[in-house]
């Protein structure tokens, strides 16, 4: 996938802010606005910080000031400022590892140290015995998977059905970028910021979790809090790649686990709250609640387009308004 660029936001970035109405009803009472997301800030605190150390560097090599230095590196700099115009990469180069293999469960891999693929994600090969793994019924492959991972307090898993998952995945694609509030009832609400990865070594899909405010000052060098795997091995399985159903309750699935970071500030709670938004506003809840859920899905699906496309509908209060209703 193309690298994902901040100017994504740009017209985000020109809309003023809004004072988001009281309500009896609402919940959230504050929000960070993501229209004043941005990674490209005004570097003048650095240059000050590190003044002495330049006025030396560029007397060392002979130069009158700081700004003859700065011509004489401006190529590389230029070079350096264009390889960092990104947010968070398709391939990260040093995600956050996923959570150590566990032996519970039947069908566990043997090898001590299973390999992982050039983004550090360890493929589901070595987690589970694949072979075996695709001859199971889905609901014992679903209580097999869980269980793996009820000893591990910080961690998130899932089965999904193909079909649920093809959609999610055809929307990612082209928005893997967007923004998802979690509730705090005393301090309004927090927004969070997502993107989603693809690697193909290990046949997955990652979605990263930052938190807005940590992302505004770290740019693309933020820490994610949490980080969710997607393993796309058996969506095919059973016949047919549609996740119809082969015989014997073989369902074409995608294996889901997750990781929230200790420390970050995010409780495994607010983790599964930002899953679960995910999988809406990504259309894996489309269908659900008749005609009015099917407007709804329409309005979740506008949303996170206007967001990708930095368009000014897009609105905070209108995410509030959605994310309200989900509760």
């Amino acid at each position: 996938m193309a690298t994902a660029r901040v100017p994504v936001l740009r017209h985000l970035l020109s809309c003023q802010t809004r004072t988001l109405r009281a309500s009896n009803q609402r919940r959230w009472a504050q929000v960070h606005d993501v229209r004043f997301l941005t990674t490209t800030q005004q570097p003048r605190n650095i240059l000050e910080k590190y003044r002495d150390k330049l006025d030396r560097k560029a007397r060392e090599e002979g130069h009158t000031d700081i700004d003859s230095l700065k011509a004489a590196y401006a190529d590389k700099i230029h070079t350096l400022r264009k390889e960092s115009d990104t947010i968070l990469t398709a391939t990260p180069e040093q995600p956050p590892p996923p959570p150590p293999s566990s032996p519970t469960g039947p069908t566990p891999n043997p090898t001590p140290r299973p390999p992982t693929g050039s983004t550090g994600i360890k493929p589901l090969s070595a987690i589970l015995d694949l072979p075996k793994a695709s001859a199971l019924p889905t609901a014992e492959l679903t209580a097999i998977w869980r269980l793996r991972h009820a000893a591990q307090p910080n961690s998130l898993c899932a089965t999904i059905p193909t079909p649920t998952f093809s959609t999610m995945d055809s929307l990612a694609r082209t928005n893997p970028q967007f923004v998802l509030p979690v509730p705090h009832p005393s301090q309004g609400a927090e927004l969070h910021f997502l993107q989603w990865t693809w690697d193909a070594a290990t046949r997955s899909a990652t979605v990263l979790f930052t938190q807005l405010a940590e992302y505004k000052a770290r740019g693309e060098f933020a820490a994610p809090h949490t980080t969710v795997t997607h393993y796309l091995d058996l969506m095919g399985r059973g016949g047919g790649g549609d996740g119809g159903g082969g015989e014997g309750g073989l369902e074409g699935v995608v294996l889901m686990q997750g990781t929230v970071m200790e420390d970050r500030g995010v409780k495994v709670d607010d983790a599964r709250w930002l899953v679960m938004c995910l999988q809406r506003f990504y259309g894996g809840w489309d269908g659900v609640g008749g005609e009015a859920g099917k407007v709804r899905a329409e309005e979740r699906r506008r949303l996170l387009e206007w967001f990708g496309r930095g368009d000014g509908r897009f609105s905070v209060e209108r995410l509030l308004e959605e994310a309200e209703r989900m509760g």
